[in-house]
C-alpha cells in the first residue's frame, strides 16, 4: 500500500508558485502561508488549493498506563469529552463552528463505551495494556488501529472532502506519546515529557517515572516504528499515524495539531518518509517535545500560542489563516493589475 503512494506534483506546486509570484506584494512575503498551499497544491496535483470541505477527525482511546497514577484524572473522562464532542459541546466544537469544520469523533478504544449516536465505530479493544507492565497492544491490533485510519481518509475522499484535521482524546495519551518521542529521537524521557493536562511536580516524576519502567520492560526498536507504536503507543496515535499515511496515499492535505498528533505523525513518518509531503504543521505545543517533533519531521509551525488543550483545537486554529491566505492568492490584484512593477529577486 504505502509503495504506491503518489510522489507530488511538480507542475501544479510551479503554477502555485507563480500565481503567488504575480501578486502585487513582495516576493513571499506571506511566508508560511504561502507554503501551505503550494504544498496543497503539489500534493493534490490542483493549483487551486482546495481546501473548502473540511473535517476534525478526533481518535479517541484509553490508555492502561493510567493505573499508575500519571493523570489528574481517571479514565471515564475519555468516554465523557468523547459524547460531548458528539453533542457539539466541547472547546474543538465551537472553534469549528467558527472555522466551517465538520467535526467526527471516532471511537478506537475507549474504555467501556457502548455504541453513541455521532461517534464513529473503530473499536479495537477496550483501551491498551499498561506499557509499565508489557507491550500497549498486539502486533494485529497495531495494523487494525493503523488501517482504521487509513480507511476513514479514504472514507472522506470519497464523501468529497478536501482537507483532513487530526485531533485525539485520550486520558494518558501525553504519557503513551511522550515515551513513543523518547525512543523515536533518542533523548531521555526527562527531556521530552511534560505535566499533559495539569500535572504536579510529583505527578511529572511519577510520568517519567513509569515512561522510563515502560521502554524498560519492552526494549522497543527505535528503528521499527511500528515496534515502537505496539509496545508504547495507543490506538488514538496509531489510528492517526495511519490517517497520515491515508492523507498520502489518497492525495488529502492532512494538519498536525499539537504535541500528541505530531507524534503519530513522525510515527507515519518513520514508517513511511513520502508521508510528510500530505502533512502541514498548525502550531507548537506547550510541551517541552513539541518542538522537538516538529524539528525531527521538518515541518515549520504557523502558530505559536503556548496551547495543549488537544482535541484538534491547535489545528483548527490555522483554518482561518489558510482561508485568508487562499483569498489573496485567487482574489489579490497582481503587478499588472496594480500597474506596479514586479517585483525581481536581487
Amino acid at each position: 500500500m504505502l509503495d504506491s503512494i503518489p510522489s507530488p506534483d511538480k507542475n501544479a506546486r510551479a503554477q502555485a508558485r507563480r500565481r503567488w509570484d504575480s501578486i502585487a506584494k513582495p516576493l513571499g512575503s506571506l511566508g508560511l502561508l504561502e507554503t501551505a498551499l503550494t504544498d496543497i497544491a503539489a500534493l493534490t496535483g490542483d493549483p487551486g488549493c482546495p481546501i473548502n470541505k473540511r473535517t476534525l477527525l478526533v481518535f479517541c482511546a484509553d490508555n492502561g498506563v493510567v493505573a499508575q497514577g500519571v493523570t489528574q484524572t481517571g479514565s471515564e473522562v475519555t468516554a465523557a469529552v468523547a459524547r460531548n464532542l458528539a453533542s457539539g459541546v466541547t472547546a474543538a466544537c465551537r472553534m469549528a463552528e467558527c472555522a466551517h469544520c465538520k467535526v467526527l469523533p471516532v471511537d478506537v478504544g475507549i474504555k467501556d463505551f457502548s455504541p453513541t449516536p455521532g461517534v464513529l465505530d473503530r473499536r479495537v479493544n477496550n483501551g491498551t495494556g499498561d506499557i509499565t507492565l508489557g507491550p500497549a497492544m498486539s502486533r494485529a491490533q497495531l495494523e487494525q488501529a493503523i488501517n482504521a485510519g487509513i480507511d476513514l481518509i479514504r472514507r472522506e475522499k470519497e464523501a468529497g472532502t478536501d482537507l483532513i484535521l487530526t485531533g485525539e482524546m485520550g486520558i494518558g495519551n501525553t504519557t503513551t506519546a511522550s515515551a513513543i518521542a523518547s525512543v523515536l529521537l533518542g533523548l531521555p524521557p526527562e527531556q521530552v515529557t511534560g505535566k499533559g493536562s495539569g500535572l504536579s511536580q510529583e505527578g511529572l516524576s511519577r510520568k517519567i517515572h513509569a515512561i522510563k519502567r515502560a521502554i524498560t520492560a519492552n526494549q522497543p526498536n527505535p528503528a521499527d516504528p511500528l515496534d515502537v507504536l505496539q509496545k508504547l503507543g495507543g490506538f488514538d496515535i496509531a489510528a492517526m499515524a495511519g490517517a497520515f499515511l491515508g492523507g498520502a496515499l489518497y492525495r488529502v492535505p492532512v494538519v498536525i495539531d499539537g504535541f500528541i498528533s505530531g507524534v503519530a505523525a513522525l510515527c507515519a513518518a518513520r514508517l513511511c518518509p513520502e508521508a510528510k509531503g500530505a502533512m502541514l504543521a498548525s502550531h507548537v505545543s506547550a510541551e517541552p517535545a513539541g518542538a522537538l517533533v516538529l524539528e525531527a519531521l521538518g515541518k515549520r509551525p504557523i502558530i505559536t500560542a503556548e496551547m495543549r488543550l488537544g482535541e484538534g483545537t491547535g489545528a483548527l486554529c490555522l483554518l482561518p489563516l489558510l482561508d485568508m491566505a487562499r483569498q489573496v492568492y485567487f482574489h489579490a490584484a497582481s503587478f499588472e493589475q496594480a500597474a506596479v512593477e514586479a517585483y525581481q529577486p536581487l
